[in-house]
Order: C-alpha cells, then sequence, then structure tokens
C-alpha cells in the first residue's frame, strides 16, 4: 500500500486499489493516539486533499495499535495551562482546534469511524463529528475532560446530545465515567457493534464499499442535507432540499442510475 499522502502522526491509504475507500489512520500508537500539535495542524489539510480528490468516495478513520485515541496530548495541556499568553490567545488556539475538528463535518465525502480499544476524551470530539461510527465490543469510551478539570471544548458537549439525548449526554460529561462498546450501541453512539477487530474491518469495509458504490453527487448532497437540517425547521430543511435537487436533477448521474436499472445493470457514476 503505497502512500499518497503524508503527514505526520498520520497513515493516508487505500487498502483495496480502485475501491474508492480511502483509511485515514491515527498513528501514534505508542501513545495510544493521542492527539498532539501535528494532528491539529495536518489533519484538516490531509481531510481537504481527500475531498477534493475524485477518486476518493468514502474515508474510513482508524487507528493504528491497541486503541483508537487517548485523548489530547497531556503535553499541549501542560503548554497551554504554564504559557503566558492571553486568554484571548488561548481561546484562539482552541477555536483552532475545533476547526481541525470540524474539518470531518466540512468534508463532502462520508466519513466512517471505526473504533477498537479506547476512545477518550478527544476521542469523543473526533468521532461525534464523523458521519457513521462503529466499534469492538471491547471498546471503552470516556467524556473524560471533567476529571482534567475542563469543560470538553472541541466538539463533544455540541454534538453528543444530538447523538444519544441530552439527558445522557449530561450524565456521560458530568460523570466522565468509562462505559463499553455495548453501551454505546444501546445509546446510538455507534450504530454497530462487533466481536472482534476483525469483523469491525471487515464491516467497514464492506459499509464503505457499499456507499462508494451509489451517485457521489448523492452521497454527498445526503450528508449536506442531513448536517444542514440539524440547525433548520422541518420547512426550512425541506426549502434546502428542494433548492439543492432542483439543481441536482438534471445531474447526468439520475439519467445514469435510472438507464442502468433499466437495463439490469450496474450504473457508472462520474465522479467528483
Amino acid at each position: 500500500m503505497e502512500e499518497k499522502y503524508k503527514y505526520p502522526s498520520l497513515q493516508i491509504v487505500e487498502k483495496t486499489p480502485k475501491s474508492g475507500v480511502w483509511y485515514v489512520i491515527l498513528n501514534r500508537p505508542s501513545r495510544r493516539n493521542a492527539l498532539s500539535h501535528d494532528f491539529f495542524t495536518h489533519f484538516p489539510k490531509a481531510l481537504c486533499a481527500l475531498d477534493h480528490d475524485p477518486h476518493v468516495n468514502v474515508i474510513v478513520l482508524s487507528a493504528a495499535g491497541n486503541h483508537f485515541c487517548s485523548g489530547i496530548d497531556l503535553s499541549i495541556l501542560g503548554s497551554s495551562a504554564s504559557n503566558s499568553t492571553s486568554g484571548e490567545s488561548l481561546r484562539r488556539q482552541i477555536m483552532a482546534m475545533q476547526d481541525a475538528v470540524t474539518a470531518l463535518e466540512r468534508c463532502r465525502k462520508p466519513v466512517i469511524a471505526s473504533i477498537h480499544g479506547a476512545c477518550i476524551g478527544g476521542g469523543i470530539d473526533i468521532v461525534t463529528a464523523c458521519d457513521i461510527r462503529m466499534c469492538t465490543k471491547e471498546a471503552l469510551f470516556s467524556v473524560k475532560e471533567v476529571d482534567l478539570a475542563l469543560a470538553a471544548d472541541l466538539g463533544s458537549l455540541q454534538r453528543l446530545p444530538l447523538i444519544v439525548g441530552f439527558g445522557n449526554a449530561m450524565e456521560l460529561a458530568l460523570t466522565g465515567r468509562t462505559f463499553s462498546g455495548e453501551e454505546a450501541k444501546e445509546l446510538g453512539l455507534v450504530s454497530r457493534v462487533f466481536d472482534s477487530k476483525h469483523d469491525l474491518d471487515e464491516a467497514v469495509m464492506d459499509l464503505a464499499q457499499a456507499i462508494g458504490s451509489k451517485s457521489p453527487l448523492a452521497v454527498v448532497g445526503t450528508k449536506m442535507v442531513l448536517l444542514k437540517s440539524r440547525d433548520l425547521t422541518v420547512d426550512q430543511g425541506l426549502d434546502y432540499v428542494a433548492t439543492l435537487n432542483s439543481a441536482r436533477l438534471l445531474s447526468a448521474d439520475l439519467t445514469e442510475a435510472v438507464t442502468a436499472q433499466k437495463q439490469k445493470r450496474k450504473p457508472v457514476f462520474s465522479k467528483l
């Protein structure tokens, strides 16, 4: 597997050639994939590059080693706490880190989080910004920031309530308790849970390839409408998708989809 994109602390590969499924792998296994300064600099650049690559249909976010992510590298917190910079400077630093996580939603291509081992603190921030989450039953989750005398500030407190419900999010965030992959499924944080990492890897690839076989234009539009509709009323959301589809109903992909069904063959869609 040749790496087309190279960034510190990340490995980016297309494991199956010409599948359209690209993996962004957190690659600091010796530090349990703790999020470094490099991560917050290069992660959004990597997602932007994949977003603009017409050969990328789906992105899988996974991790090397025994754990998905142990949270933000404590060296970042230590340097921020001891640094004599102003409160406004620190605020700008936090907002830049927030933007690196929001890059997952800004990316037009769907992102599937494949989670094993520990997913702690900043790891929760990341996976809640992904479009689909799947895990092993032995995965462990925790909104850990309260134990570091902090309020989670990279997106968990904003996105988690929309996924698991306000009451569940409040309890998890205030206690910082650890919960299992099976409980994550019960809460709705993940859509599926698997007995082993091997089973998880196979299921994630199957799902990614299934999504990748659809019209890229339709997949991108569906992600866009779902994310946008979180902040809109039903009427506003309906108006938004009507406007979107009024342009896209004229696409070559629609014609190809209808023709392929009539001819009982697989459609061949245009790349973005």
